[in-house]
């Protein structure tokens, strides 16, 4: 059997594509430049601080391994940034993308001077640049560098910000923690800002001091003139080797227009009579904002949700397969059939007629996101199922509104529990309900919610058989299935009849898992993941292994035959926890 960590790090490799790169190489910057504004700060307190906190930064930044991955990150966060710009088909999407990317393109050209005449200069000549002669650079030498020096620093973290944003703003502790990242962003460049402007103050006062000129302004710190004219030509073929990289990108965007209107157009029809005309190459979801179409996609179409989802019509064996990334998503919604595509991700080769998943109006990339909740985010949560035994028996032999009467007891006993344990009943499906967990406690609290809950429904319903002794032939019986795992919540449905419920692979394995209390004889089934999770010791319940529908590899489950036995180990390892 596979460990659920081997499992887990399986299910991130398929989900690695463009995207994940292009995030972790652009963590790895923005940690530079963090470290590199919060070391401009300390100019704010003397050029003694400015100094000892350089000493640090470089001797993090400049141990060869992080050298490495630091430019590794450079090239390939520079490289993905030209790719997006080719890939890119569409720029209507908001305002704040098209910003993003220009932004980004920009950086290099603006920072080429900095990293030829601190980095190539020390590695060429052994120059020794430090703050005093950065200083004397901008607030007296060329002042005018000073502004272009200002300018990176605002692009360079506007950019940052924003992809920050784009990654964060889907995740659950988003909405808490916005206020606390909007502060940050607006004091860390400020603070910044200041400690280089007191650092040029003090730098042009101590400039009129023959002494300190004597001691800052050397060849060995500033290089010769002759040198100087080296890495100057060296920057200017630089600046030249980019824009011709940015021009050549431009003319292969033109080109591939060229050939796509050659290649020919398709007809892209949305099950609601409207149909429109595109050029081959375009995604459905670039076709849709091209034309004005409104379609769902909470994450901008970079493959990070699954709201922009279609349902193709008729056959869809001539698609192009799925990308391994798409793939990776549609599996973690639980959407397994050929027919259900990203909008994002497909680009048709011939004509496709489709319907989309989720209405515009529900999420869409270009609203604001005011309720991240209710739009869609995904985030972890512990799903609970539970399913009356026999309410098909019971119907036969009892008046309608007697048997209405018994499935609205039963399902108020079950709610009861859920809401007492800190849960929420959410979908109540005939004789069943699907419960969830974890919308504002944490992973094992959420785990142990859960199985709280599944103890008090066998109270519960232990006692509403009492109550009920004198109308039933038989006690009432139950099955329970719990499931732990990422999932997408927000509200699904249409127009005024909206629900908001959870959809993924861990809501599907908890149904299932409630499914096998009937072969297994007993009153819940448990993954093992929730029971670890929870807290709860490796022998205290029975252990077995599960085929289930939709996955490669069995499943460590624990089964339970007595649910009311779950509340003694839960308020243990709450005891302990506390």
């Amino acid at each position: 059997m596979a460990t659920p960590s081997r499992e887990h790090l399986q299910e991130m490799v398929r989900g690695v594509g463009q995207r994940q790169v292009r995030l972790v190489s652009g963590s790895i910057l923005f940690a530079y430049l963090v470290s590199h504004f919060v070391n401009h700060a300390l100019g704010n307190i003397s050029m003694d601080a400015l100094a000892k906190g350089v000493y640090y930064h470089t001797a993090f930044w400049q141990f060869l391994p992080v050298t490495i991955v630091f430019y590794g990150a450079c090239l390939v966060h520079t490289g993905l940034g030209l790719w997006a710009l080719y890939q890119r088909r569409e720029f209507r999407w908001k305002t704040i993308e098209p910003l993003q990317l220009v932004l980004g393109l920009s950086i290099p050209m603006l920072i080429i001077a900095h990293i030829v005449g601190i980095r190539l200069g020390q590695a060429l000549y052994g120059h020794e640049k430090l703050y005093p002669q950065e200083f004397y650079l901008f607030f007296v030498a060329s002042p005018v560098r000073l502004w272009t020096m200002l300018a990176v620093l605002v692009i360079a973290w506007v950019h940052g910000c924003i992809g920050l944003y784009f990654w964060l703003r889907m995740k659950a502790f988003f909405k808490w923690a916005a206020p606390l990242l909007l502060a940050a962003a607006v004091l860390i460049p400020t603070l910044a800002m200041l400690g280089v402007y007191q650092g040029g103050r003090t730098v042009m006062d101590e400039y009129r001091d023959p002494d300190w000129r004597r001691d800052n302004m050397t060849a060995r710190q500033l290089g010769t003139n002759a040198q100087q004219e080296v890495l100057d030509r060296i920057t200017g073929a630089m600046t030249i080797g980019y824009l011709g990289l940015l021009g050549i990108v431009l003319l292969a965007r033109g080109a591939r227009t060229l050939l796509e209107r050659r290649g020919g157009m398709v007809s892209l029809s949305y099950g609601n009579g409207r149909t429109i005309r595109v050029p081959k190459g375009l995604s459905v979801l670039e076709a849709s904002l091209r034309n004005n179409v409104p379609h769902a996609s909470v994450c901008g179409g970079r493959a990070r949700c699954s709201t922009c989802r279609i349902r193709i019509i008729g056959d869809c064996s001539a698609l192009p397969a799925p990308s391994q990334r798409e793939a990776f998503v549609l599996h973690r919604v639980g959407s397994d059939d050929p027919s259900i595509r990203l909008a994002c991700q497909l680009r048709p080769n011939a004509d496709l007629s489709f319907f989309q998943l989720f209405l515009p109006h529900t999420a869409s990339a270009s609203a604001q996101a005011s309720n991240p909740t209710r739009i869609g985010q995904e985030r972890y949560l512990v799903s609970l199922f539970v399913d009356m035994r026999g309410s098909t028996q019971l119907a036969e032999k009892r008046l309608p509104f007697d048997t209405v009467f018994i499935v609205n007891r039963f399902l108020g006993a079950v709610s009861q529990a859920v809401l007492e344990s800190g849960g929420r009943p959410n979908q109540f499906v005939g004789d069943g309900m699907l419960a969830l967990f974890g919308l504002t406690t944490s992973r094992p609290e959420a785990c142990r919610q859960a199985l709280h809950a599944a103890a008090l429904i066998g109270t519960n319903i232990d006692e509403l058989n009492q109550f009920l002794s004198h109308d039933l032939r038989e006690p009432i019986r139950f099955g329970i299935g719990i499931h732990g795992g990422e999932v997408i919540v927000g509200d699904i449905g249409y127009r005024d009849h909206m629900v908001f419920t959870a959809l993924g692979d861990a809501v599907n394995v908890a149904a299932r898992l409630q499914d096998m209390t009937k072969s297994l004889a007993c009153e819940a089934v448990i993954s093992d993941e929730v029971r670890l999770t929870a807290g709860l010791a490796d022998d205290v319940l029975p252990t077995q292994e599960v085929a289930i529908r939709g996955r490669n590899e069995p499943m460590a489950v624990r089964t339970v035959a007595d649910t009311r036995v779950l509340l003694s180990l839960v308020s243990v390892e709450r005891a302990a926890a506390a």
